[in-house]
């Protein structure tokens, strides 16, 4: 039997307060560190990624959030080339409400959080994140990155 295709799956918070939104800043993660991105993370194994964005929500940002209050606004099959070729799928979620004000929880993965318009986003965002904010404002329900 050939070997199955695999994708990485993740899940991620898009939070909107008066037409701005969540961003946090990776430091330590030898990943995109000193940028910025969304409350995200990798869907664990029997996990839906509506658990997982409820879960990561928490996690990073002390937000609690409820399955009903969750919608998805974009889902992104990227092509991430980074040391190897890898290819995921992204769901975002946007949060129709949500209780507890955004902070950071693990500090030694982020060293700030804050609110940015969503028309100036800052310039060290990670590029697929503005990509899908993009898309988002567009309302855009799916998008292909990284491809070409």
């Amino acid at each position: 039997m050939p070997d199955r295709h695999s994708l990485i799956h993740a899940s991620y918070l898009v939070l909107i307060k008066d037409n701005k939104v969540l961003l946090a800043r990776r430091i330590n993660t030898g990943y995109e560190d000193g940028n910025y991105s969304l409350i995200a993370g990798h869907v664990e194994r029997s996990e839906t990624f509506t658990e997982c964005v409820i879960r990561e929500s928490m996690e990073e940002g002390r937000i609690i959030i409820k399955a009903e209050d969750l919608r998805v606004v974009h889902v992104m099959q990227r092509n991430s080339k980074e040391k190897v070729a890898n290819e995921r799928l992204d769901v975002f979620f946007v949060a129709e409400k949500w209780s507890g004000e955004p902070m950071i929880n693990e500090p030694h993965k982020c060293d700030y959080m804050g609110w940015f318009d969503m028309d100036h986003l800052p310039e060290n965002i990670i590029p697929y994140i503005k990509h899908a904010l993009e898309q988002i404002q567009r309302r855009n329900f799916y998008s292909e990155y990284g491809w070409h």
